[in-house]
């Protein structure tokens, strides 16, 4: 009865440490992070691909052995530190972009964007740049 009991805990902790969010919440969430207008159709089509909207999701391994994280399914070989300490050119742990708070992921995401633009991005690449992206409605 024990274990039931601390299987049904930890099932509810793990779902509650996972945000999925809405598309107009997700806009609002990233609007509020200070990405510029201009790029929000397309970063709503790059975080719906790769994540499904989906702050806790892990994807991998990619062909090179790497994995990526969080909301914006952000790359360890390039961005971040799958160790115990923050590294490579976003200097943070990757775990951290998996967090309901998508501040870090976000400040990651911008040095991402800065540095190489959507094209970073293989899901932007395939599934979004090639098309006309709806408006967003929010």
């Amino acid at each position: 009865m024990a274990r039931l009991a601390l299987l049904i805990f930890l099932c509810f902790i793990s779902t509650s440490l996972a945000k999925t969010f809405s598309k107009c919440e997700l806009v609002y969430e990233l609007r509020r992070q200070g990405f510029p207008e201009h790029l929000m159709k397309d970063l709503v089509c790059l975080i719906g691909e790769s994540s499904s909207y989906r702050t806790h999701v892990i994807g991998g391994p990619d062909p090179d052995g790497s994995y990526n994280y969080g909301l914006f399914q952000i790359n360890n070989f390039y961005w971040c530190s799958s160790g115990p300490y923050p590294g490579n050119t976003c200097n943070v742990r990757c775990e951290d972009l998996r967090s309901d708070d998508i501040t870090v992921a976000s400040n990651c995401a911008k040095i991402i964007l800065n540095t190489r633009g959507l094209q970073a991005w293989v899901a932007w690449d395939k599934f979004c740049k090639p098309y006309r992206l709806p408006e967003l409605g929010c």
